[in-house]
């Protein structure tokens, strides 16, 4: 009988594909998808889904005992720049969700954890180029401080409860299958939508503002990969760092410009600007490779031209 898996917040950006891609690997009724509201059609036709407040203990433990859960991929939060707006609200769900999976873990209901951090949990004074695993971690915004926060209490809880946890710091993230879901790298995936509706994009960073990032197939399979790996060879249990390319938005729309010469682009920063200037431009992921052999597939060419191909079809 294949083990039951957990995933809270199913209908983000990255829940909607990591759902898909382990129905994909143990069959679609393995796969437990819950979230606060209904996802898109593709998922919710792909296996059993429930309603479920992931701040709700209660509930979450009558899933998990109901359908004799033995993994857990915590995936509902709030990002960067949704939680800038709403302080109070982005603590409570990104840290009170994490609380009660950790503690049904310890109370040993399921066997492992996956929870996602991000590199917001670095800020101005982290060295920008080639980012250490271990360095300083300052974050200057509310979501950057609840994963910084949550990474603590992931190595807590595997050091002093021996909690089966494995979490990524995972760059800006970019999908065409689901919709952006409030974060400051958003315009990585806006811009395809854009240049393929209207031609022209008006970006929110400045032209030159570097950011490490990562095509979502990369991200799943790497998420799969950590999930994976024998206990022994996971020595990292705050979060890995985990990276695969780096670029500007002037360079992401030249990119596009080889497939559709057309295209324009324009900048007015905002307030996500701030937050991008405080994050890493490059990711040192070597402990990820050296630990469980990360290594990433997609280059901006690869990801312009897989995300041009899909949503067009899509269109």
């Amino acid at each position: 009988m294949p083990k039951k898996i957990l995933i809270l917040g199913a209908c983000g950006q990255i829940g909607t594909e990591l759902t898909l891609a382990l129905r994909a690997r143990h069959g679609a009724e393995a796969i437990i998808a819950t979230d606060i509201r209904e996802g898109q059609v593709e998922l919710m036709a792909s296996g059993p889904f429930s309603v479920l407040d992931a701040t709700d203990f209660r509930a979450v433990e009558k899933i998990v005992q109901d359908h004799k859960v033995e993994e857990v991929y915590l995936m509902a939060a709030m990002l960067s720049a949704t939680a800038e707006k709403s302080p109070s609200r982005a603590w409570e769900l990104n840290m009170n969700s994490l609380f009660h999976v950790l503690e049904l873990a310890r109370q040993q209901q399921f066997a492992k954890l996956f929870w996602p951090s991000s590199i917001a949990v670095f800020g101005p004074s982290t060295p920008k180029d080639n980012t250490p695993q271990y360095t300083v971690t300052e974050p200057t915004t509310v979501y950057g401080i609840s994963k910084l926060a949550g990474e603590g209490w992931c190595s807590y809880y595997h050091r002093k409860h021996g909690v089966d946890v494995r979490s990524l710091r995972y760059p800006g993230l970019i999908s065409w299958k689901a919709e952006p879901g409030g974060g400051t790298t958003d315009y990585a995936v806006e811009i395809y939508h854009e240049a393929l509706a209207k031609g022209q994009y008006e970006c929110f960073l400045r032209e030159q503002t570097r950011l490490p990032m990562m095509y979502m197939e990369d991200a799943i399979r790497a998420t799969l990969e950590l999930m994976e790996a024998p206990a022994t060879r996971v020595t990292i249990r705050n979060s890995y760092n985990l990276g695969a390319m780096s670029f500007t938005p002037a360079e992401m729309a030249e990119s596009i410009r080889e497939h559709l010469p057309g295209f324009r682009i324009g900048y007015r920063p905002d307030f996500r600007q701030e937050i991008a200037a405080s994050w890493p431009e490059r990711i040192d992921d070597s402990k990820a490779r050296e630990d469980w052999g990360w290594e990433p597939r997609y280059t901006l060419q690869d990801t312009t031209r897989e995300m041009l191909t899909r949503l067009r079809d899509r269109l």
